[in-house]
């Protein structure tokens, strides 16, 4: 008798998912837009962790990603640096931020858990300043 693999059993692409949320989320300007990418990208009850602390559901994310957006301008961009890696549902990506064309102004990691296809937890792990 032939087995099938079930949903959570499929190959998960984590590069696409990881990108997906620097460009869809934490990219996107548009609040509508953006609360249609946290439902595609991540679970129903996601937490997200920052240095200050942990971040509960989608629409706190949304609020966060909004907010960094605001606060940093209309041309403040994440960008990906090379090619998210994981398996057994976590993954890693690095990226950098700041202005196209400037030395970014922050980078680091978003490390997540992912549960059939979606961010369930996401680490958001900022590396220090080079001096």
């Amino acid at each position: 008798m032939a087995t099938h693999p079930t949903p959570a059993a499929l190959p998960v692409d984590f590069d696409a998912l990881l990108k997906a949320n620097l460009a869809r989320v934490f990219n996107e300007r548009d609040g509508a837009k953006r609360a249609l990418a946290i439902a595609a990208l991540f679970t129903e009850t996601p937490v997200m962790y920052e240095p200050q602390g942990a971040v509960h559901g989608r629409d706190a994310i949304d609020r966060v990603a909004g907010d960094l957006l605001q606060q940093f301008g209309p041309t403040f961009r994440f960008q990906a640096e090379g090619v998210a890696v994981g398996h057994h549902g976590m993954a890693t990506l690095r990226w950098t931020a700041g202005e196209p064309g400037l030395p970014a102004v922050v980078q680091g990691f978003d490390t997540a858990e992912v549960v059939d296809g979606r961010i369930a937890r996401l680490w958001v792990l900022i590396e220090p300043p080079q001096s």
